[in-house]
């Protein structure tokens, strides 16, 4: 399968195209180098479509993502590209185990962009995720987090909101 040309070939992204590449890539460590290769371009509507079957494709098989989890983080930092891809690499890296070496960069990038207000909701609740995970780790940053949920819990949406209280009940 050509990735590149499965994900631009339609003038609408849909569920199933993005399934059917997931499944795609799924099948071996080069197929799903091939759609990393797509979701890191810097074709605005490529990236963001590759997105999408990155995530399917990581939630079925969490170890091929793990070459790539700075790529990810990468991906957060990026004002360049569609909300889609920093959502969905926020959506993968909430879900799975991030090697140590990598702790540092995704605490300071999910701290910058749960702060945002003018980010997509769900790219912040799943940053809140992300920093909770870390903080399971560095009981430190629970402090932090506790203090920026309950300062700006009253000007969110319910989304966040709903996202903050659960976590807060963990701390």
């Amino acid at each position: 399968m050509d990735i590149r040309h499965e994900l631009l070939a339609d003038p609408y992204q849909s569920k199933w195209k993005a399934t059917k590449v997931a499944e795609y890539a799924c099948t071996s460590p080069e197929a799903f180098k091939g759609l990393m290769h797509c979701f890191e371009s810097d074709e605005y509507r490529l990236a963001q479509r590759a997105a999408y079957s990155a995530s399917i494709a990581t939630r079925e098989r969490p170890e091929l993502i793990k070459p790539y989890i700075g790529v990810l983080i990468s991906q957060l930092k990026r004002t360049d590209v569609h909300d889609a891809v920093v959502r969905n690499s926020a959506r993968i890296l909430q879900d799975i185990s991030i090697p140590a070496e990598f702790h540092g960069e995704l605490m300071d990038a999910a701290f910058v962009l749960v702060g945002n207000r003018q980010l997509a909701i769900a790219i912040r609740a799943f940053c809140l995720t992300i920093l909770f995970n870390l903080s399971e780790i560095y009981p430190e940053i629970k402090k932090e987090l506790r203090v920026f949920i309950e300062e700006s819990i009253e000007f969110e949406q319910p989304a966040f909101v709903s996202r903050a209280k659960k976590i807060l009940k963990k701390i």
